[in-house]
């Protein structure tokens, strides 16, 4: 029996198994350590809903508790405007009143029954501030002062501009209210208020 040519079998297979991964790094790219891990879903297991849930019930919302909340404030902010500007509300519904889901619902029909076309960029967002925070009768309001920078603009179906510009971005300034109960068995925070 002659084993030389299964060895060489064995090398010849894991000099292409090498190429192809040392190809796909190239192509894919190295994870840097630095990288965060960000979850866009601003969802139920964010480590910002128990350190503010923890936070709030003691009466006591430091610096440390607004900035856990305002990371996932900004995820929820971009998370809604831009399934919003796509027309995609289950995505977001979880994240959103009843109140707001209705309006948002509503304002998505009349976009359609006009047959308008959305289309928007989500440049970032430039700041974040926590204009106040209150109880009120168990539930915690949060109202977050955002600016944005987002390229914005509104087709009719004959492709014609009706608002906004492709081409150029606008500072966007919006005051959002945020609310919660802290008894409840749900952990996200609802979005409850646009037009403050």
């Amino acid at each position: 029996m002659n084993y030389t040519f299964e060895y060489i079998d064995i090398i010849l297979l894991a000099m292409i198994a090498g190429f192809i991964f040392l190809r796909l790094r190239g192509i894919l790219g190295k994870r840097n350590i630095n990288e965060e891990n960000i979850d866009t879903g601003f969802s139920s297991n964010f480590s910002a809903e128990k350190i503010i849930k923890d936070n709030l019930e003691e009466k006591n919302f430091d610096e440390s508790a607004k900035e856990e909340f305002l990371k996932g404030a900004k995820i929820a902010y971009e998370t809604i405007v831009t399934s919003f500007a796509t027309g995609n509300l289950k995505k977001i519904k979880y994240l959103l009143d009843k109140k707001v889901f209705d309006q948002f619902n509503e304002a998505l029909k009349e976009r359609k029954k006009n047959g308008y076309i959305s289309k928007t960029i989500f440049i970032g967002i430039n700041s974040a501030l926590i204009k106040e925070h209150q109880e009120i009768n168990n539930i915690i309001e949060v109202t977050v002062d955002f600016i944005s920078e987002i390229i914005s603009s509104v087709k009719d179906k004959n492709d014609k501009i009706i608002s906004g510009d492709p081409e150029k971005s606008k500072k966007v300034f919006d005051t959002w209210k945020f609310s919660k109960d802290p008894k409840s068995n749900n952990p996200n925070w609802l979005l409850t208020d646009t037009q403050i």
